[in-house]
């Protein structure tokens, strides 16, 4: 249980910008440094994290948690996720409050903001490998992915409605076609 909370506790004093960009972490440290759960599991866990409320790495921490240890683990690794933020954020607000005219804040602000843009596409593509791979039909995963993806970036459709359709139009393909 100490191991949970500390890989979690880890991951959740990383996790800069959110819970895209904490993905290679939790991959880095549960997939291949510790072997909880496979590359495929992985994937499976972004994507029922997508569909749970909450962010990516307590929802993470949490189905890990479950995984290794029960629903004891489940709350040792989701407090071990949530404290660094909650002591963090706290230390952060009094400070920005206090300094918040300074401009250096600002461009210290501004210089981290290309490494969390990395870390986020990082996290992209190490989920499209395995989610390609591990799929019966991958031009078919190809064509979902990328007509997602022009929903996502030019249309004003809700997230929840293209997975929805995504999901409904894959299963009528693989009733007709597959």
């Amino acid at each position: 249980m100490l191991t949970l909370f500390w890989t979690f506790f880890k991951i959740g004093i990383m996790s800069f910008g959110g819970g895209y960009a904490c993905l290679p972490l939790i991959q880095s440290n549960i997939v291949q440094d510790l072997h909880w759960i496979s590359a495929s599991e992985f994937s499976n866990l972004v994507t029922i994290s997508q569909m749970t409320p909450g962010p990516i790495a307590i929802n993470a921490a949490t189905f890990v948690g479950l995984k290794v240890g029960g629903f004891s683990g489940g709350v040792i690794a989701t407090i071990g996720c949530i404290f660094p933020s909650c002591l963090i954020v706290t230390i952060l607000a009094v400070l920005y409050h206090k300094y918040s005219t300074l401009h250096w804040l600002d461009r210290i602000l501004n210089w981290l903001r290309p490494a969390v843009v990395g870390l986020i596409a990082v996290a992209g593509i190490t989920m499209i490998l395995p989610s390609i791979q591990g799929y019966e039909h991958p031009l078919w995963w190809i064509l979902l992915f990328s007509g997602s993806l022009f929903c996502f970036m030019k249309t004003k459709i809700g997230p929840i409605w293209i997975l929805i359709a995504t999901g409904v139009i894959n299963w009528l393909a693989s009733i007709l076609f597959f």
